[in-house]
């Protein structure tokens, strides 16, 4: 771990006037571009005014600890990484309340895309520096907080067939790959969907329940979708065939899923999934609990730094 402290240069800017102590940078150093920007990262924050205190993380199980021991002696948190480091560092920001700063340096950087952040490290930087920020939901999977979109069935074949390798190498076509190898395993199961005693049941492929607006490196949960709505989106393809799969497919990219028939939709604060058998639950691109699991929002969980 390397760590520097420094509280020299100009000391208060418009942007944080209120915000007396080092702001955390903490990049993740293996994501797809973490290395190349941390420097940078913290050159914009000094020369915007901003105190940094920086650290190095080169495991992303390691950002959430990070973040609750150094909480009293930090004002907010500025996380490089992807989807993924995000996802780690949630319960350390649930558990510190400490505000958000979001440097994309992963492969599809969904939530970033969620919230309108600008993609180069600097001018991400120079976002968390202007000091406008919004209160956005969290998603939760049983107990496991999510930003973006929790899945059951594809979802989780996409991310056993996605490797670290192939994303880095490919990029956002590595999920175009995996995508390919995920399809030769389809197999519909059956879901029991229960909401406010309301109790839905049918066979699916891939079931997605989001928070969020974009998943998937590119894909959109509902036309309509906002991470502040204070609800979930919840949609379940219910193809027989892989050719009909193939046409619902390109509506996917902009959420419009649900015009089709094969495909049922819900939106909802608090769903509970079962199924048959236990099946795995995917949070944000991470195998992380199964059914049967509750789906519920946490309304305005966190503060996060937005154009």
């Amino acid at each position: 771990m390397n760590e520097h402290d420094d509280t020299s240069g100009p000391t208060s800017s418009s942007a944080s006037d209120h915000l007396t102590k080092p702001a955390l940078l903490i990049v993740n150093t293996k994501s797809r571009n973490g290395a190349a920007a941390s420097d940078r990262v913290y050159d914009a924050l000094k020369t915007a005014g901003i105190p940094v205190r920086r650290e190095a993380c080169e495991e992303a199980s390691q950002v959430s600890a990070m973040i609750r021991l150094l909480a009293s002696e930090v004002d907010r948190v500025v996380l490089g990484g992807g989807d993924g480091t995000l996802n780690a560092a949630l319960p350390g920001l649930l558990h510190t309340g400490l505000p958000l700063g979001i440097i994309p340096l992963g492969t599809a950087n969904d939530l970033a895309r969620t919230l309108g952040l600008p993609i180069d490290p600097v001018a991400a930087a120079q976002v968390i520096a202007a000091g406008n920020s919004k209160r956005i939901d969290i998603g939760k999977a049983n107990e496991v907080p999510f930003f973006n979109v929790a899945s059951i069935g594809f979802g989780v074949d996409l991310t056993r067939a996605l490797t670290r390798d192939a994303k880095k190498r490919w990029g956002t076509l590595g999920y175009l790959v995996a995508g390919v190898r995920a399809l030769q395993r389809l197999r519909s199961f059956t879901i029991e969907i229960e909401q406010e005693g309301t109790v839905q049941r049918g066979r699916t492929i891939h079931l997605a329940i989001g928070n969020g607006r974009h998943y998937g490196g590119g894909m959109t949960v509902s036309e309509d979708a906002a991470i502040d709505d204070g609800r979930l989106n919840v949609y379940s393809l219910e193809v027989r065939k892989l050719w009909q799969l193939m046409l619902v497919l390109p509506s996917m990219r902009h959420g419009r899923q649900g015009r089709w028939k094969e495909v049922r939709t819900l939106a909802s604060a608090d769903i509970t999934v079962r199924t048959r058998r236990e099946r795995s639950v995917n949070t944000d691109g991470e195998i992380t609990t199964k059914t049967p699991a509750r789906f519920r929002v946490l309304p305005r969980a966190i503060e996060v730094y937005v154009p």
